[in-house]
């Protein structure tokens, strides 16, 4: 059986949360989305994003596919700009999303932006996503990797949201779920104050997913937490 446990926390620098989370392990789907905007624009734009794939895994039932979930983000990209479009104050609104549909031995991913899906197995952290960022784009062409980056003004400037653009485009893979395999689905409030080893420490904490859930979450307040910071766990292992 398949159990998950998410945690939001505002941090400790901004005055509001715009990370939304979905968990339904009927449908198998999971979500995290990191808002962007003004005042309350990027947590009504990550809202739309979990809310539109929600309603539409729900829609396709046992039929859900990758290209259901990429439907519905392209959807949650016109549902984003037409709010924008019709209310001055959530102009520029977008959000990052990176969702999972857990298919027995199989989970199927999209993603748009930096928030990030991995995969634990054993003592193996993988990213199975890629973020749209600058840092990404620039360090994949030079071949230099991300560390030649780390402080340029633009490592943190997004390349690709949903509700940015008139077509968002999201990634789509598919990779293999074993039964001892853990995924964590998370903002980039988390994976940029980490690294994969304290990561891994994190997934290893405690026997339960709760307590590997905020053993995460603790350690980034314990940096200072300066974003918004979501954790999302899926795996065999008992909930709490």
């Amino acid at each position: 059986m398949i159990h998950s446990v998410g945690q939001t926390h505002a941090g400790y620098v901004r005055s509001n949360n715009e990370d939304s989370l979905l968990a339904i392990p009927k449908l198998g789907l999971y979500a995290v989305a990191d808002g962007l905007g003004g005042a309350n624009a990027g947590e009504r734009a990550s809202k739309i994003a979990v809310d539109t794939l929600e309603a539409e895994v729900r829609r396709a039932g046992d039929a859900a596919t990758g290209e259901t979930l990429l439907e519905a983000i392209e959807l949650a990209n016109r549902n984003i700009r037409w709010e924008a479009e019709s209310d001055p104050a959530l102009a520029g609104m977008g959000t990052t999303v990176t969702a999972a549909l857990v298919r027995e031995d199989r989970v199927i991913i999209a993603n748009v932006g930096d928030s990030r899906l991995y995969r634990l197995s054993g003592d193996n952290l993988e990213c199975l996503t890629k973020d749209h960022t600058w840092i990404s784009d620039v360090a994949s062409k030079s071949g230099s990797g991300e560390e030649a980056y780390k402080n340029h003004p633009y490592r943190h400037m997004l390349t690709k949201a949903v509700g940015t653009e008139s077509v968002v485009g999201a990634d789509r893979t598919e990779v293999e779920f074993a039964e001892s395999d853990l995924l964590l689905l998370c903002s980039d409030g988390l994976h940029g104050v980490l690294s994969e080893d304290e990561i891994v420490r994190g997934l290893q904490t405690g026997e339960t997913l709760l307590s590997r859930s905020q053993a995460l979450i603790d350690a980034t307040l314990e940096r200072g937490a300066p974003d918004n910071v979501t954790v999302l766990l899926v795996g065999r292992i008992e909930a709490a």
